[in-house]
């Protein structure tokens, strides 16, 4: 397995890597009215804006793992408003109380900008296959992202685990996030690129 810059062809791995691990790190598909809500959310935005900082894992057939972030998240959060959610968000009317909690916080782009989004201005998502899963490959894809962030003059890059995912808060705190702040949805880690 590799780790290689995302390409169009990769699009449908994306969605696929998405949904297959959308539900704290297990398989969400199905579990909303439609299952490009996820991916509409927490994947496609990063590949169509910022695609040069988005960069997979390829098993020799397709992408398993996919690393995507954002450089400035204040400047993300603008576009995902006003440039891509209007254009999916009728897609999702939001049925269901945990569906209409996702999609009303998609439609609130401030919901992106943490406390500590100026020391800490990249975001990332950041989702393994199980097959590519134990092998290091999650590491070495933090350490690309935050590499090509560095090289931009990005002092920091920050993420958001659901509260309930402890294996991958125990994962961030191995590659160099610490915990910025929690609540009862979730934990905001950072690391600094340099």
């Amino acid at each position: 397995m590799r780790i290689r810059p995302y390409e169009p062809r990769d699009r449908a791995d994306v969605v696929d890597i998405c949904v297959r691990t959308g539900d704290n790190g297990q398989d969400a598909t199905g579990l909303h009215s439609s299952d490009d809500l996820l991916p509409d959310i927490y994947a496609l935005p990063y590949v169509t804006h910022e695609p040069e900082l988005a960069f997979v894992i390829d098993n020799g057939e397709r992408a398993v793992g996919y690393i995507l972030g954002a450089a400035d998240t204040r400047a993300f959060a603008e576009w995902f408003s006003s440039g891509w959610w209007p254009t999916v968000a009728e897609k999702h009317p939001g049925t269901g109380e945990l569906e209409r909690s996702i999609v009303a916080s998609a439609a609130n782009p401030k919901r992106m900008l943490i406390a500590a989004v100026d020391e800490y201005p990249a975001h990332l998502h950041i989702d393994l296959l199980p097959e590519a899963q134990g092998q290091g490959l999650g590491r070495r894809l933090i350490d690309t992202l935050t590499g090509a962030l560095a090289e931009r003059g990005v002092p920091g890059v920050h993420l958001v685990v659901g509260a309930a995912n402890t294996k991958a808060q125990a994962f961030y705190r191995r590659v160099g996030f610490a915990e910025l702040a929690s609540d009862a949805g979730g934990v905001v880690m950072g690391r600094k690129t340099a």
